[in-house]
């Protein structure tokens, strides 16, 4: 499974600044993936790579192997031997530099693609301004709690916890899924 996020740009805030940093702390500035069904570590050098996203983001230049989240919590409810993440060498530029939210919300494409058995599947979810969908995005997970709306209970990723499909129709609006 490979996971890419396409950025035109990214204003972080300090926030995710400080959970960086903090990040990069914890993993000694090591970096992490998950291959051959478990987390490695590994002082690998950054790889850039080109990628084709779906509109509105185009064709990018990628930092592969971008330590992301999602390589602990895809694995803790589906069963995939790997998990690759990349996110655009822009965004990942801007997270790296430290300042005020720009005036204008950044695009965003989020494209997954799994390839199983030959055949290879896309789902992708675009949209503006990607601390904006923070909050209906929370709103929706508490609501769905609160309603008894889950498949699991305790600590779980939001794929383990809801119905995908289901919860990210239900972001429309402030996310566009297609796939």
């Amino acid at each position: 499974m490979h996971v890419a996020y396409g950025l035109d740009g990214w204003h972080p805030t300090p926030g995710t600044l400080a959970a960086s940093a903090v990040s990069h702390e914890r993993r000694g500035g090591r970096r992490v993936r998950f291959t051959g069904g478990r987390l490695e570590y590994h002082d690998d050098p950054p790889r850039t790579e080109r990628l084709a996203f779906p509109e509105p983001i185009g064709e990018r230049d990628v930092i592969a192997e971008f330590s992301m989240a999602d390589i602990v919590t895809i694995p803790s409810h589906l069963a995939v031997p790997e998990v690759r993440t990349s996110m655009t060498v822009t965004a990942a530029r801007d997270l790296a530099a430290a300042g005020e939210r720009g005036p204008e919300p950044e695009s965003f494409v989020v494209d997954a693609v799994v390839h199983r058995r030959g055949e290879r599947r896309r789902a992708t979810a675009h949209g503006r301004d990607i601390y904006a969908v923070t909050a209906p995005l929370a709103a929706e997970a508490v609501c769905r709690i609160l309603a008894g709306r889950t498949r699991t209970t305790g600590v779980a990723s939001a794929g383990a916890m809801f119905d995908a499909a289901d919860f990210l129709t239900a972001l429309a609006p402030a996310v566009t899924i297609t796939g």
